[in-house]
This record gives C-alpha cells, structure tokens and sequence, in this order.
C-alpha cells in the first residue's frame, strides 16, 4: 500500500511538472544589442536566451541581433517603445535621455567599490522600484542591471597618484554632463571628443589622456599611444536588460516570471564573467607596457564628485532616492 501511495505522489509530481512546462505559450522574443559577439552585452543576451529556452522546454525562443544589426542603443530603446522589439543591453547613458531617473546608477562615486554595486544592484526591491520608474518614463522596463569595469584613468605623460598630478592634463571625456562636470570638479577642462576621433588625438597629442574599462584600453591597444594607467573608481560601468513594459505586462504570468527570472540569472552570470575579463585586460596592458598606479587621495577625488550629486537630485527623483540606495549599501 505504501509503495502505491508513493508511485501515485511521484505520478502526480510528473504531471504537474510537465504541466507546468507545457504551460507557456509559444513565444518569440526578438532581443538585441548594438555590440558584437564576446561583449558583455552578448553574454548576458547569450545566457538570458539559454535559460529562457531550456526551462520552457523550447515553448519560448529568443531571437538575438548582434552587433548592431537593429542599430544604435538608443536606436533600441525606440524600438522598445513601439515594440519592434521585446529586449536590449546597452549602456546606461544611452537610456538616461529617455528616462532621467536611472541616471542614480551613474552618479559619480556611488560605487567606490564593486561590492556596492552588486549590493544596489542586487536588491530585488531597489530594482523593482527603480524599473517602475524608468517604465513611467520611457516606457522600458530595466529587469536588472550589468556591470562592467571602472573607468580607470589613462595618459601618455605621467604617473597619476594625486589629484594635482591630473593638473594641466588634457583629458579626453565623452560628452556626457555628469562625466564632464566629474573632471571640472577635480580642477581640469575635459576634451568631449567624439570616440571615433580618440585614438587619433591621443597619438597626435591632441589629447593626453582618456577614461575607460580596461577591457575597452585592451580592445583598442591604447599601449601603443598611453603609458600609465591610474586606478581612478569614480564611475562603474552599468546598463540594464530593457524591455518593452508594453509587451512585458501582457505576457502570460508564467511567462512574465521567468522572463524575469533570466534576466536577473543573466546579470549575475555577467557579473562574474565580467570580473574575470576585467583582469585579464588589466594583464595584457601591462605585458604590452603600461604601468600601473594607485590614487594616494582617492577620498579628495570622491569628495569633490560627490558634491555634484545635489545638481542631479531633481532628475533621480529626489535625494531620498540616493540615500535609500547609499543606506542598502551600507554607505553613511
């Protein structure tokens, strides 16, 4: 009797199960990314559509376009609005002008450490809040959030230790407000050079220096036209998994759980692949030369960026905003 009873349980378990999977409707989602095979972007689209297709069983497909064969990020993002598409990587710049409030993410020196960003970023609640936002405004609703490395310092001319070493540097930045007003704060004028204009100004001295990843220093082989590279944290690279909230709030519930599900597997997938990456390119700089230096007065730096945050307040929605986030951190 017993042992019926427990092939009758494990029957009912089968068939719940395979109810469950059966359960999806069949659905394409058309996903996209301006950056190629082997960027973060494409990892984290990779992973979201390996978990989406193996746990509905195939009911679910993901299209990717790659490379920018949908366009621009922000190109993306308008197509999000008017549903061309259902979901899109890109860099959290390219999502702020339709949507003021996720410029928290970029606020200078939020993240003095990667732990804070995967503690913010990592809270389902901020997220959530913060998506239902964004999704107000732009109609795109971000599922969670990559990161990326810190845009470090880098410079032809010399060792960078203190902020007066950075005096009568000229600085390439690209031309985005709260990067521009990072530099002023410390003391020098940026040059808002256009990026396909950089590599050309730094190896004809039009420009000193430039801030990026290491994984963008690697990729360009800024050792051949920088030197020394400053272990600056004033800004982590950050961009959300969009998607359309249109199309997303009329997904089956099921659906919309794990759309959800593998958005949030996928960032933190890219959070550790991401890592990895970051020191291996730091690596090969310094094979190919460059040399590596730490700030003796980072709190200085932070200090000056960080009291631009009240010019931003108005566009995150407020200053309880940061701090509720710099609270989740454990930040004072």
């Amino acid at each position: 009797m017993k042992k019926a009873w427990v092939l009758f349980v494990a029957a009912l378990l089968m068939t719940a199960t395979s109810a469950f999977a059966a359960g999806y409707k069949k659905t394409m989602i058309m996903a996209a990314t301006a950056n190629p095979t082997g960027s973060l972007h494409a990892v984290a689209l990779e992973k979201f559509k390996e978990i989406i297709e193996r746990e509905s069983g195939g009911d679910i497909r993901v299209n990717l376009f790659l490379g920018g064969s949908m366009g621009s990020e922000q190109a993306n993002v308008k197509q999000l609005r008017n549903g061309e598409i259902h979901a899109a990587v890109l860099a959290n710049g390219n999502l702020t002008p339709f949507a003021p409030a996720a410029t928290i993410a970029i606020l200078p020196y939020l993240f003095p450490k990667n732990d804070d960003a995967y503690a913010l970023l990592g809270n389902e609640q901020f997220v959530a809040d913060l998506g239902d936002v964004v999704a107000t405004q732009s109609q795109t609703r971000p599922l969670g959030w990559l990161i990326g490395g810190y845009r470090v310092l880098t410079n032809s001319q010399k060792p960078i230790t203190t902020i007066d070493d950075l005096q009568g540097l000229k600085i390439r930045v690209p031309k985005v407000r709260i990067q521009l007003d990072s530099f002023r704060s410390w003391g020098v004028e940026p040059h808002p050079l256009a990026w396909s204009e950089t590599f050309n100004a730094l190896q004809q001295g039009v420009a000193d220096g430039q801030e990026n990843p290491h994984s963008i220093n690697q990729d360009q082989k800024f050792w051949e036209v920088q030197k020394y590279i400053t272990d600056l944290h004033y800004m982590l690279w950050v961009g959300p998994l969009l998607v359309s909230d249109k199309w997303f709030q009329r997904l089956p519930e099921n659906t919309k759980a794990l759309v959800q599900k593998a958005a949030t597997e996928a960032c933190e997938y890219e959070w550790e692949w991401v890592a990895e990456q970051n020191q291996k390119a730091l690596d090969n700089c310094l094979k190919h030369g460059m040399v590596f230096d730490k700030l003796a007065d980072e709190e200085v730096w932070m200090s000056k960026a960080r009291g631009l945050w009240p010019d931003y307040y108005e566009a995150v929605g407020g200053k309880e905003r940061i701090d509720r986030a710099l609270e989740i951190m454990g930040q004072e």
